[in-house]
């Protein structure tokens, strides 16, 4: 039986070329064959993630749904490595427009990761920017905001993470535009944009996590106005993966 970090390993060798079909008969093959809940958690969050990413959505909630199982029935419920099981069918629910159902879960991971995580943990970060993004949806403004703000706080606590809080500026953004309209949030929207420029200029990493950030926020700015931006960042992408 391989251990996760194998599993890993060679689940990434599927999808560092794109190859999903291949990625998940490999994750079909492991779930398979796995004998404890130590390895087959890991592999259905792995397939769930990789539905969502194909927009499967009746095989990724029926994934997600069997994580979720897993954990009561093994009593796992409360254990950090479930609230990773609870972010990821979270974000499945929300991935397919179903923010309501996606919201109790995430709640169900914060309790545990608030209880069990140090506060610069990433991991925090990242459930909060996800928790937003389905606030939003919900039209629960100031329960997002403040969970931006939280996130960025969590982020600012070691160095190196400027890009995923130029990417909570941009959501910070996205939201302002949702809750007061474009021409209302005009001001705070362009705020929003500057502080996320300054750091995606200044962060001096230029690396693979740099690049997909890259373009993950190329778009936005794109969509708010700021081609040369846009451009630019494109080309840092490519520049990088070019290497």
């Amino acid at each position: 039986m391989r251990s996760i970090n194998q599993l890993l390993q060679e689940l990434d060798g599927y999808l560092h070329k794109n190859d999903y079909s291949g990625a998940e008969q490999y994750l079909l093959a492991r779930l398979e064959e796995a004998q404890d809940p130590t390895i087959e958690l890991p592999v259905r969050n792995e397939l769930m993630g990789l539905y969502r990413k194909c927009g499967r959505k009746e095989e990724a909630i029926t994934m997600a749904e069997a994580a979720m199982k897993l954990l009561y029935t093994h009593g796992l419920e409360q254990q950090v490595g479930a609230a990773t099981t609870f972010l990821n069918s979270a974000t499945v629910y929300k991935a397919f427009g179903m923010a309501e159902k996606s919201l109790p879960l995430f709640q169900k991971a914060q309790a545990i990761y608030e209880r069990a995580l140090p506060p610069h943990d990433r991991r925090l970060a990242g459930l909060y920017n996800n928790m937003a993004l389905t606030l939003v949806d919900l039209k629960e403004f100031s329960q997002a905001n403040a969970l931006y703000e939280k996130a960025i706080t969590t982020l600012r606590q070691t160095r190196g993470n400027d890009p995923e809080i130029a990417v909570t500026y941009l959501n910070m953004a996205t939201a302002a535009e949702a809750e007061l309209g474009l021409e209302a949030a005009e001001a705070r929207i362009e705020e929003y944009l500057e502080q996320a420029r300054r750091l995606l200029d200044g962060h001096p990493q230029q690396d693979g996590n740099y690049a997909f950030v890259c373009e993950k926020c190329a778009s936005v700015f794109g969509y708010y106005g700021w081609f040369l931006f846009k451009n630019e960042l494109e080309e840092r992408a490519r520049r990088i993966y070019g290497q």
